[in-house]
């Protein structure tokens, strides 16, 4: 009996046995799907002497950081900026404060900034820094230089072709930076377009004097100028005096100044700082964080030459051709517009 009930139970626990080898194995929770991996934003600030909306020097290198920044999405790319920095202390205590908190690129968008940098860098030296308009560099610093003497010289001969008075009036701020390049390029051009046109040069000791520029462009048309320029954020102060005055026409330089006196400006040198901009992203991707010259010039593309197009018909087809072949000349390497001797 006792043997009966021992086969029985074997039986029945091999039958449980074969039957769990064939059992289906139960459903498992699926393992999350792995997460996409975080694209590290490019952190760039920008500090600025003047305003973002100068019209001018500042506004033309705040359209550029945008330009960059739409390209390669907001996602991307983060622009900070600080503007009205004159002064050196307190645009060195902005610049140190957006390398502390991390920035990648930092613009200081001013010659005078150099000096301000040179104390900053060493205690960053992963950081990038870029200034301009300058030529000294360090490992982690790009110095940006706009050849600002090409433009002034097509802008010059178009002011002497253009000039009914022969004399042309010249508003600088102060004798550095692109500033001087593109006043000695200004005369230049005049004498090449007309020797016996006349230019005179004056300036008024800062890039902020508003009211200063727009009283020696005052000054300048009472002398007989017809035909006025200038450079820096105190230009507009110059625009604004030459547009209340009839028969007077200016020639803007950094950015297009045709929208705010669009019956005055005859034609502008336009700085594409987008390109520089990516220049100087893609260097720093590349491992170099500083330490080029980097410039700008009409054989680049970094500098435009353009022409109102409002006031396109007052302009003689015969100026525009001498001035397309002053270009060419340029580009080519044929024509090498002199800068004064340092």
């Amino acid at each position: 009996m006792k043997k009966r009930v021992f086969s029985l139970l074997l039986a029945v626990l091999t039958l449980l046995a074969l039957s769990g080898c064939g059992a289906k194995p139960t459903a498992q929770t699926p393992a999350p799907a792995p997460e996409a991996p975080k694209v590290e934003k490019l952190r760039i600030a920008l500090v600025l002497p003047a305003t973002v909306d100068d019209l001018a020097w500042g506004q033309s290198m705040v359209e550029g950081l945008k330009a960059v920044q739409k390209t390669m999405g907001e996602d991307k790319v983060e622009v900070a900026i600080s503007e009205k920095l004159g002064g050196a202390v307190d645009a060195g205590s902005a610049i140190r404060q957006y390398a502390t908190q991390g920035y990648d690129i930092i613009f200081a968008h001013g010659s005078q900034y150099q000096s301000v940098l040179t104390e900053i860098i060493k205690d960053f030296p992963k950081t990038t820094f870029a200034y301009g308009t300058g030529f000294t560099t360090h490992p982690n610093v790009f110095a940006y230089d706009p050849q600002a003497q090409e433009g002034g010289y097509l802008l010059g001969m178009l002011a002497a072709l253009m000039s009914k008075s022969g004399i042309v009036g010249i508003i600088g701020p102060m004798e550095s930076g692109d500033a001087v390049k593109y006043n000695y390029g200004i005369q230049q051009g005049v004498i090449a377009g007309k020797a016996e046109v006349k230019s005179r040069i004056a300036y008024t000791g800062s890039f902020n004097d508003i009211v200063g520029a727009g009283n020696m462009a005052k000054t300048q048309m009472s002398a007989g100028a017809d035909i006025l320029t200038g450079s820096s954020q105190q230009a507009v102060g110059a625009l604004r005096a030459v547009a209340e005055t009839k028969n007077a026409y200016w020639l803007s330089t950094d950015m297009d100044q045709s929208g705010i006196a669009p019956d005055h400006v005859l034609a502008a040198q336009v700085y594409n700082w987008e390109k520089i901009v990516k220049k100087i992203i893609e260097l720093r991707k590349a491992g170099t964080l500083g330490g080029q010259h980097l410039t700008l010039s009409l054989a680049d593309g970094t500098i435009e030459l353009k022409y109102n197009a409002k006031l396109a018909d007052k302009i003689p087809a015969e100026a525009k051709a001498k001035i397309e072949q002053a270009k060419k000349d340029i580009i080519s390497g044929k024509l090498k517009v002199e800068l004064p001797k340092k």
